[in-house]
């Protein structure tokens, strides 16, 4: 059931990307986004965040977080710009740009590397009572890729805005060096 869902998101994004007029079309209506919220087909599989001594005074923190494609063809990933919370409650945000583009092979998953100076929105101190639960939801996140590259190269660039996920796997690492 899994491999005909990830087949027929991947047709369908597909045909979306091929059909669309212009990437700035796609980007106002945003239908791979909403494809991506209806089918529940989250793009993160996993959320590590670090907490240094400076995160209890300057209110951040880093975190990598794992990416999974569901399409047949290689995803690449420029930015994300993201809020996540517990409840509809926001607790950290962050918009970051990679200097090396994240790609993601076909019905693959990719490591994002480490994105600094995610904002805890509430304070350090009043996060910390979200650590034992485990897990964040990704409130809004706005993603700009480019679909259909070949070894990050090229692709067909697109901004998939608006994504929600549930229950994303979260751990916390104490880094007190």
């Amino acid at each position: 059931m899994a491999r005909l869902s990830s087949l027929f998101f991947g047709l369908l994004a597909a045909l979306l990307v091929s059909a669309a007029p212009a990437p700035s079309d796609l980007e106002e209506r945003n239908l791979l986004g909403e494809i991506i919220n209806a089918l529940g087909i989250g793009l993160v599989t996993q959320i590590n965040a670090t907490i240094t001594l400076e995160t209890l005074s300057d209110n951040t923190l880093s975190i990598v977080f794992q990416a999974q494609n569901p399409l047949i063809f290689e995803l690449t990933i420029d930015r994300v710009s993201s809020s996540a919370g517990i409840n509809n409650t926001e607790y950290a945000t962050f918009d970051h740009t990679f200097a090396t583009p994240v790609v993601v092979p076909a019905l693959g998953k990719a490591s994002s590397g480490v994105v600094p100076n995610v904002t805890l929105t509430k304070g350090a101190t009043a996060s910390l009572d979200i650590i034992p639960l485990g897990y964040l939801d990704l409130l809004d996140v706005d993603v700009h890729i480019r679909a259909l590259t070949i070894k990050g190269k090229l692709g067909i660039p697109l901004v998939l805005s608006d994504l929600h996920q549930k229950n994303v796997t979260t751990t916390y690492t104490l880094d007190l060096a």
